[in-house]
């Protein structure tokens, strides 16, 4: 088996203006979830997966488990999607758990976390709406950055490249609720309630939801989709090689 790997993909073109924006798209990512866990309506199936594991090892931070996790699904990248590995995929892996574990502990230490605990609706609504539209953005921008993707994203990908004749974002779907899959059942042996929707949304207890992850499952992929598509129109540093000879 050849793997297709050479360490010039770590250095795509412009890749110096990439790269810092890059890192503070995935130190953006690492911030919003953490608001997202704190309000418990949902996140993205990855995180919703890490984090019932970690709950299953008797924690919750994400930060060590991310990279457990994502180090298991990294062999596989490599065996079979190595041109997918850059400087993105290492700092997904390594920097967004723990930026959102010391961003939870700063909320806690400054009290936005008791803050969101005691808001009303009518203040969460915004909040989360806000925090979701910064997750995408921040995503899209650390996916198109042409500097490698997390090994989390990447299977999706390399099982598309075999499976032709189905739509891309059948199978990340798939790949998605099988995350969140794994997560219900961590959450099952771990005892750590998955709160129902209605209960959720009448301001009831925060533990992570269920129903919004499910519902991210089928509107990240699309979302992240549109928001690279303007980057590239818009950004001509986001731009690959072929479209700026054009």
């Amino acid at each position: 088996m050849k793997i297709n790997f050479s360490f010039k993909q770590f250095f795509p073109s412009k890749w110096r203006i990439k790269l810092p924006v890059m890192l503070a798209a995935v130190v953006m990512m690492g911030i919003t979830l953490s608001v997202l866990i704190e309000i418990g309506w949902g996140t993205d199936p990855a995180t919703f997966m890490n984090y019932h594991v970690a709950a299953l090892l008797g924690t919750e931070d994400i930060g060590f488990i991310q990279i457990m996790d994502y180090a298991v699904l990294l062999i596989f990248v490599i065996l079979f999607g190595a041109q997918h590995i850059g400087f993105g995929s290492i700092a997904n892996m390594c920097l967004i758990g723990f930026v959102c574990d010391f961003s939870r502990w700063i909320w806690n230490l400054t009290g936005f976390h008791q803050f969101l605990a005691a808001a009303s609706m009518g203040v969460l609504i915004p909040i989360f709406a806000a925090t979701l539209l910064l997750f995408v953005i921040s995503a899209a921008v650390y996916m198109n950055s042409e500097l490698g993707i997390a090994p989390y994203d990447a299977i999706p990908t390399i099982i598309s490249a075999s499976a032709k004749k189905m739509p891309f974002f059948a199978i990340r779907i798939i790949f998605d609720y099988s995350a969140i899959a794994i997560g219900l059942l961590a959450a099952f042996f771990a005892r750590n309630n998955i709160v129902n929707p209605v209960a959720s949304f009448a301001g009831i207890g925060l533990k992570t939801n269920i129903f919004g992850s499910a519902c991210m499952s089928l509107l990240l992929g699309p979302l992240i989709s549109v928001v690279g598509n303007w980057m590239r129109k818009v950004m001509p540093v986001f731009q690959n090689e072929e479209a700026a000879q054009k």
